[in-house]
């Protein structure tokens, strides 16, 4: 039996949800693999949307938006591109990178509307199933994707794309203005901090344990993990439970 992939598109009521209506008053013909929700604008696509969509068991995800310039809402589809670039970068972690597409279609594209999904649909069947997809996903790579999920929606990572935009194009109160490769190099540190500081979080969801045996767990350097769990203990999230033999065992904190 051929596969053929479950998508899921989020598309903004503007203009690719218009495109895709347009597609379908013309009879423009394209495989009906995907299932659309309907945004107001692509900029509210949420990357936990998406992260949500691939813990389901998805395989690929399509995020639709007016071209840039002609946002109903002026900005909303830069901020889009924002946001899927760090979730992109987050994806790559567990190499679901490829398995989503941000992409561009006016009201009047209903053409374009059925090359694009098309082609998105061919690359999915190319990249086979989703190992989240059937009656026994992959549990590490759920891991993985819940303290991406996690991670995306902490503070650090949300301050960061909420101002990417004035930290690129405004001066500090020192006159200083961020260059846009300085700022990248920000944004790929904090996505490997905070990627690794929530499987961490992760992994003691299930059990108490020491920062040894959660580098062997995590394949991550003791020394790497010992910090993210002292970061993790002044946001409240973990904290000290009891001492073994000489060692330390830490455990998972529930905030009320």
């Amino acid at each position: 039996m051929s596969f053929e992939p479950r998508i899921l598109g989020f598309l903004c009521n503007w203009c690719s949800y218009a495109g895709a209506d347009l597609a379908g008053v013309s009879r423009i013909q394209y495989p009906p693999n995907m299932r659309v929700i309907r945004v107001m604008c692509s900029g509210r696509v949420d990357p936990k949307f998406i992260f949500h969509a691939f813990e389901l068991g998805i395989d690929g995800v399509f995020v639709m938006g007016c071209h840039p310039g002609d946002c109903h809402y002026l900005e909303g589809n830069y901020e889009a591109i924002t946001k899927f670039d760090m979730t992109q970068k987050f994806l790559k972690a567990i190499n679901f990178d490829k398995r989503v597409r941000l992409d561009w279609v006016s009201a009047s594209e209903g053409t374009r509307f059925g090359e694009v999904v098309t082609e998105f649909i061919k690359h999915i069947k190319e990249l086979g199933p989703s190992p989240l997809n059937g009656g026994n996903p992959d549990e590490d790579i759920l891991d993985k994707l819940k303290a991406i999920k996690l991670a995306a929606g902490s503070n650090r990572m949300r301050a960061l794309v909420g101002r990417e935009k004035t930290l690129l194009e405004s001066e500090n109160v020192y006159g200083e203005q961020i260059i846009e490769q300085r700022f990248n190099i920000l944004m790929d540190k904090a996505i490997k901090d905070e990627f690794e500081r929530h499987q961490v979080l992760v992994a003691l969801e299930k059990d108490s344990n020491s920062v040894k045996d959660l580098a062997v767990e995590l394949n991550i350097d003791p020394s790497i993990v010992l910090e993210h769990v002292i970061t993790l203990k002044t946001r409240g999230l973990v904290d000290f439970q009891e001492i073994k033999g000489n060692t330390p065992i830490f455990m998972r904190l529930w905030v009320k």
